[in-house]
């Protein structure tokens, strides 16, 4: 009796320290799945692997989708029709959904595979716009990927960029233009050149200079009547995104305008500068980016310059440092220095 006892108690002590150590293990990989959800990942391996498509099966889909016919995406890809079937068929189990409706002969996408191959094509251009610009890197340069808005970036960076290639030649810097203030962090961008905004409130930020704006126009369209005279005859461009910005310049110079609303409306302060440089009238524009054609003559400015109408430029930086911070401060340097000259 007192055998069967112990026996009994050494089966339920075996079982109580299987029942816990299933705990822990279970504990761990709880554990390990809360840390992966909270970075935003699952590690292959530990819970689960990524089931992505095949290249293939993608390249196969995107051009079928494309053409609305295997045959013509057979073609393109120098395949067999069959072999454009079957890398589709495999796509549709692993999504566990269909893409096409198939009718005899004839293919067409359903809604879902439509939204699909949007997306799919947008991501193998980007795998190949990516690719084409490794390839375009020399091996031992740093690059950098900096956002601005357009006219700054024509009139204003990029013009600049040779004399920071002459002293950084390592160091190559693209430029893609971002009109509005956006999200930084995530966005594939390394910094960005932007006025000062409350979107970037948790980014790193350095001042760099006010962007003030004064009337502009060609030389041909003055006369020997008084400025401020003229100012009210003369045809008024404006920025759409400002239409308020003439009301306020005269107000703050005290120049009266009869109607400053009248005159035509350009998106960007490259297009009215365009605008203004070919005599339609007097622009009202950042004078940092006029200074060399105010210097060679093209244009001319007798109107003094807007205190008020001003927009804060500064240099935005990811709130984490990232692993182009070394060439990021090379550029944040040179940057400042070009800031800090005042157009003549």
């Amino acid at each position: 009796m007192l055998a069967a006892a112990a026996l009994l108690l050494d089966v339920s002590s075996c079982y109580l320290l299987k029942l816990s150590l299933r705990i822990d293990i279970i504990s761990f990989f709880s554990d390990i799945k809360s840390l992966n959800h909270k970075h935003g990942r699952v590690q292959k391996g530990v819970l689960m692997r990524r089931k992505l498509p095949s290249n293939r099966s993608l390249l196969a889909f995107e051009a079928a989708a494309r053409h609305g016919n295997f045959a013509r995406a057979a073609e393109e890809l120098s395949l067999t029709e069959g072999a454009i079937s079957r890398q589709i068929a495999r796509l549709e189990a692993l999504l566990d959904c269909k893409l096409f409706d198939r009718t005899g002969s004839r293919v067409q996408l359903i809604p879902n595979g439509a939204r699909y191959a949007h997306r799919v094509r947008e991501t193998l251009e980007r795998l190949d716009r990516d690719t084409q610009y490794l390839k375009g890197v020399p091996d031992g340069s740093k690059s950098l990927e900096i956002a601005a808005p357009p006219t700054f970036a024509s009139r204003w960076l990029i013009p600049r960029l040779g004399k920071f290639r002459e002293k950084h030649p390592d160091i190559m810097v693209n430029i893609a233009v971002r009109t509005d203030p956006f999200i930084l962090t995530g966005s594939g961008f390394d910094a960005a050149v932007h006025f000062d905004h409350p979107a970037w409130a948790g980014m790193r930020t350095r001042s760099l200079f006010h962007e003030r704006l004064v009337p502009v126009c060609h030389p041909s369209l003055l006369t020997d009547a008084p400025v401020n005279t003229q100012l009210n005859r003369l045809p008024r461009i404006h920025r759409r995104q400002t239409p308020e910005a003439w009301h306020h310049y005269a107000r703050e110079s005290g120049i009266a305008l009869d109607n400053p609303a009248l005159g035509v409306r350009y998106d960007l302060h490259e297009m009215a500068i365009a605008a203004a440089l070919s005599g339609q009238g007097v622009a009202l524009v950042p004078q940092v980016y006029i200074a060399n054609d105010l210097s060679r003559g093209a244009l001319v400015a007798p109107w003094p310059v807007a205190n008020s109408l001003s927009k804060h430029f500064c240099l935005v930086k990811p709130a984490e440092t990232g692993v182009n911070d070394a060439a990021l401060a090379v550029f944040e340097g040179w940057l400042d220095d070009e800031a800090s000259v005042r157009p003549g």
